[in-house]
């Protein structure tokens, strides 16, 4: 039960060729490995038809002296080979740290210059899991959940079961837990079975501390200046936020992304920058929102004009009459 991290791989020449189905693979201490490679060669040469008369598994190699795993004194009874027709398995159980290491696999053919070493070769890391519990938290308007998923410093497969602990309790075999409501007292910790005696660190303190963050409205916004916001100004919208840890801040309007600032202004008011704001705070354990709704009022606006009064022919010193006529325009709010 290895872990595949990345694609096969194959290593060709003259019509020899050797594929590893992986060529890094990360495993768990105490645990069984297999490794495993494809060769081929030709049918025949000069009529002469092939046949393989050697192969094996190596890590150690000297002059050309290639020492098989199986009389390496340090696998002593850990290894074995599983071979079936051009393809070879290397197992290797109870694996320990020292077993880290570059894993080649060689075959020798009856033909002259027919050998062939598959190189590089697959490089096997064994180590303890690491293990590691990532906490997402997601807060809405009407549902609210929390999810816990362990992570291990190898990618394992699916032969491996993970093993959850609820103050204490063993609580499911999943890699992750889902929760639509969760205490402040709980305490979650994750381990592999077969492994129990290595186990991630516990996470309580940044579950309870957002939880209980969360029982308050921990996201607000304020609008300067205060009070009526009129065409043509300014306005500044702060997000403000208790989260913690610290946390990330993205302002929405009409659900389109418009600023990843904590605050948003606003020069020369539109009546189009009217509407719903929304704030949301995010940080590793969780996110939460709220929304503000902006109001533009248009100014007063007065249609006016002047009419002169007509003077007085005879009398040079009788004053011009002046009018000034407004009337209101026809809209004023928005």
């Amino acid at each position: 039960p290895s872990v595949s991290v990345s694609p096969p791989v194959t290593q060709s020449q003259r019509g020899y060729s050797v594929t590893y189905t992986s060529t890094e693979v990360c495993v768990l201490r105490g645990s069984t490995v297999d490794i495993t490679s494809s060769y081929s060669y030709p049918g025949s040469v000069n009529r002469r038809v092939t046949t393989v008369q050697e192969s094996f598994w190596f890590i150690k190699e000297s002059n050309g002296v290639y020492v098989d795993l199986r009389s390496d004194p340090d696998y002593s009874g850990r290894v074995e080979y599983l071979n079936e027709d051009r393809k070879s398995t290397l197992r290797i159980r109870d694996l320990r740290e020292s077993d880290s290491a570059e894993y080649k696999f060689r075959f020798v053919t009856n033909q002259d210059g027919g050998k062939f070493t598959g190189d590089p070769g697959v490089t096997l890391s064994v180590r303890d899991p690491q293990l590691q519990i990532d906490v997402r938290r997601s807060v809405g308007q009407f549902s609210t959940w929390t999810q816990l998923t362990c992570h291990s410093s190898c990618q394992l497969s699916d032969h491996f079961s993970y093993v959850w602990y609820k103050n204490g309790q063993r609580a499911g075999g999943k890699n992750y837990l889902h929760f639509d409501n969760i205490s402040p007292t709980d305490s979650f910790d994750c381990t592999i079975e077969g492994h129990e005696q290595i186990r991630s660190p516990p996470v309580c303190e940044s579950i309870n501390l957002f939880y209980f963050n969360l029982k308050r409205k921990i996201v607000s916004v304020k609008i300067h200046p205060p009070g009526q916001i009129m065409e043509g100004s300014s306005v500044t919208l702060t997000c403000s936020s208790d989260a913690n840890p610290a946390a990330n801040y993205t302002w929405y309007k009409e659900n389109t992304v418009i600023s990843t600032e904590q605050n948003f202004t606003i020069t020369n008011v539109t009546t189009e920058h009217g509407g719903n704001y929304q704030c949301e705070v995010q940080n590793r354990v969780g996110r939460q929102n709220t929304t503000k709704h902006l109001v533009v009022r248009l100014l007063k606006r007065f249609l006016c004009s002047v009419v002169l009064g007509v003077a007085d022919d005879k009398d040079p010193n009788f004053p011009v009459s002046v009018y000034l006529c407004c009337r209101k325009a026809q809209r004023e709010v928005s």
